[in-house]
């Protein structure tokens, strides 16, 4: 069976996650739509929407990121119909966070959602939480 042409954007995207955490957003920008529904959610930072802000929030949350090994990926689930797609993974990293001298190792789940525009894949959504263990808090009053 042929590889997909999503498999290899998400591989490409993977080398462009190990450039994050060495500091260089500039791969990733790349890949992203630059529409105004693009929106990214990282465990460092607000969730923001529209490309300008989720171009300020991956220069912002490279700057804060040094030394970092290349990821390790564990594919969990991948599809892709028509123009929209999406990847689910594991990423573990390694890095100095910060002026620590300290590597920090980080655990994250994933998932992205790609959308074609104009023939090519971009990445129009990203999520991303910490797989450590942390207690669920609740609201004390519904909103």
């Amino acid at each position: 069976m042929a590889r997909s042409d999503l498999a290899q954007v998400i591989e490409e995207y993977r080398g462009t996650i190990d450039a994050i955490v060495t500091g260089d957003p500039e791969p990733q920008k790349r890949l992203w739509s630059q529409r105004d529904d693009a929106t990214l959610a990282n465990p460092v930072g607000p969730l923001v929407v529209g490309w300008e802000q989720v171009k300020e929030h991956l220069d912002r949350s490279a700057s804060t990121v040094r030394d970092g090994e290349p990821l390790k990926f564990e594919s969990i689930a991948e599809y892709s119909s028509g123009n929209l797609g999406y990847n689910v993974q594991l990423e573990r990293t390694r890095a100095r966070f910060g002026g620590a001298e300290e590597m920090t190792p980080v655990s994250l789940r994933v998932t992205t959602i790609f959308r074609r525009e104009d023939g090519v894949w971009r990445i129009l959504h990203r999520h991303a939480d910490s797989t450590a263990p942390r207690a669920i808090q609740s609201d004390p009053e519904p909103r």
